[in-house]
């Protein structure tokens, strides 16, 4: 049986993993050296850029926004799941499929819907409005996967030494529901630290907007980067309190399984519970999707080039797909490295993933522009290169499935696989990665839909005449061609529908 610990107390780390892991998180930092390259250049150029009322607004108008969405996506997420898997709900399957269903929408669908239905629909509530109806489903899921799987004996010891069912849910739920929580809101503020497409349409301007304009308006380089280098100041911030409030509890259980926590079907809640989650799918599907519909019947503009649409679409599978599946098995070291070892290597690994997602698209694309042009020319506006951006912007969707996965799997089974002949890769590839397999479909179920809806990297990186189906509808709306722009629209989001499927039966 091989030791995780040293003799002298330090962590041994597989080499081959460790150097896969290594590699993803140098991958992910590029755009980072990117950008501290820039702010180096500028000089001392570069306080006077940053030190205007100007910056103080964005930041102000960032941290609400990211706060305040990230906020309302786990009250929305965390009431929804609660109301499906603790109050008898009848059609409990079909809520939990409809209530995932907006992450087959775009936030910019979503925005788009809102704000022409409603022209005056614009600032910072609608932009609290919008994102928490966007991603609240990223808190939903893992809550409600965790709420099935608790173990009821805790809460009935509980009820047995005297607690009443309020202080029993907050002292025995709250704590065991608080890892998939913070992973959710983790990830939720990530999302809305580099959000650009909602947020532009609904003209509330953040570090993203700021970074887009400047670079389209001036190409100053030096002027964005800067504000790209405030926003990875607050990516850390935001890492550095995921950490803090999650920890590292463990909730593996070697032996019996648990028993199913029995749904009381006689809950006062158990008739009440349709009405608010209606209210949400309404206002996160039905109003989006009527807005789409109302626009192809009646807008002048509206067109169906059967062609264009057709090519559209298999191009954006065919990248959703392969960005899937490549950032999930790039994801497999980092997140088994961050579970299975402590110490300062993995921590820093699986830092460097999140640094790169919380970048704006459009810098990630113009730092791998900048290498491509300066060193390997042949890989500029290729597909090698639009799918390495895709890695370094959704890398962390998959690492938290896996590790999600990773974190119910006892590591013992690594020591007993290896004890009978197995060497790391086939621990790997034999135990690992079939344990895994449910939180890597849903990690690239993830990705494919993020993929799929990814705006500024793909305009930017894209080979000469390949389309997404966002970019599209970016193209159409941009322009206030909105009939035009409507079936790219539902296209997209009738293409997104079985990654969604298959999220919420994952989860």
């Amino acid at each position: 049986m091989i030791s995780r610990v040293a003799a002298a107390g330090t962590v041994r780390y597989p080499p081959l993993r460790l150097a896969l892991a290594a590699v993803v998180g140098l991958l992910s930092l590029v755009p980072l050296g990117y950008v501290v390259a820039s702010v180096a250049s500028a000089g001392s150029g570069i306080g006077d850029l940053l030190w205007r009322p100007r910056v103080g607004v964005l930041l102000v108008h960032t941290v609400l926004v990211v706060g305040l969405g990230s906020a309302g996506s786990v009250l929305v997420g965390g009431a929804a799941a609660y109301l499906v898997e603790r109050t008898g709900l009848p059609g409990r399957r079909v809520w939990t499929a409809v209530l995932a269903a907006p992450l087959a929408v775009p936030a910019f669908v979503i925005s788009f819907g809102w704000s022409s239905w409603q022209p005056g629909f614009a600032g910072l509530l609608p932009c609290v409005l919008v994102s928490t109806l966007a991603y609240y489903p990223l808190v939903f899921l893992p809550v409600a996967a965790a709420l099935r799987g608790l173990d009821p004996a805790v809460e009935e010891a509980a009820r047995a030494l005297g607690d009443g069912p309020v202080r029993t849910f907050f002292r025995t739920v709250v704590p065991r529901l608080r890892p998939a929580a913070i992973g959710g809101a983790l990830l939720v503020a990530l999302h809305l630290l580099a959000e650009f497409g909602a947020i532009q349409q609904l003209r509330y301007d953040t570090f993203t907007t700021a970074i887009y304009d400047q670079y389209q308006s001036t190409f100053d380089g030096s002027g964005a980067s800067a504000l790209a280098g405030v926003l990875v100041l607050l990516c850390l911030l935001v890492l550095g309190g995921e950490a803090g409030l999650a920890g590292r509890r463990r909730t593996a259980r070697i032996g019996g399984g648990a028993a199913r926590v029995k749904t009381a079907r006689t809950n006062r809640f158990r008739y009440a519970a349709p009405l608010p989650l209606t209210v949400i799918v309404v206002a996160s599907l039905g109003v989006p999707a009527g807005v789409v519909v109302w626009w192809l019947v009646t807008s002048t503009s509206t067109a169906f080039p059967a062609a264009l649409l057709a090519r559209t679409a298999g191009s954006t599978v065919l990248l959703s797909a392969a960005g899937a599946a490549i950032t999930t098995a790039l994801a497999l070291p980092v997140a088994w490295l961050v579970e299975r070892r402590r110490g300062l290597a993995p921590k820093l690994i699986e830092r460097a993933g999140y640094v790169g997602n919380s970048l704006p698209g459009i810098v990630v694309a113009l730092a791998l522009i900048t290498i491509a042009i300066r060193y390997v020319p042949s890989l500029y506006q290729s597909t090698a290169m639009l799918l390495a951006a895709y890695s370094v912007l959704f890398l962390p969707l998959a690492v938290v499935s896996l590790r999600a996965s990773l974190r119910h799997i006892p590591p013992e089974l690594d020591d007993v696989a290896r004890s009978l002949g197995l060497r790391p890769a086939g621990v790997l590839w034999r135990v690992t990665v079939p344990l895994v397999a449910r939180g890597a479909g849903a990690g690239a179920a993830l990705v494919f839909l993020a993929v799929m809806t990814e705006l500024t990297a793909t305009l930017l990186l894209a080979p000469i005449g390949t389309n997404t189906l966002a970019t599209q509808f970016w193209s159409y709306s941009s322009e206030l061609h909105y009939g035009a722009a409507a079936p790219f629209a539902l296209l997209m989001i009738v293409l997104a529908a079985p990654a969604t499927l298959l999220l919420t039966r994952r989860a």
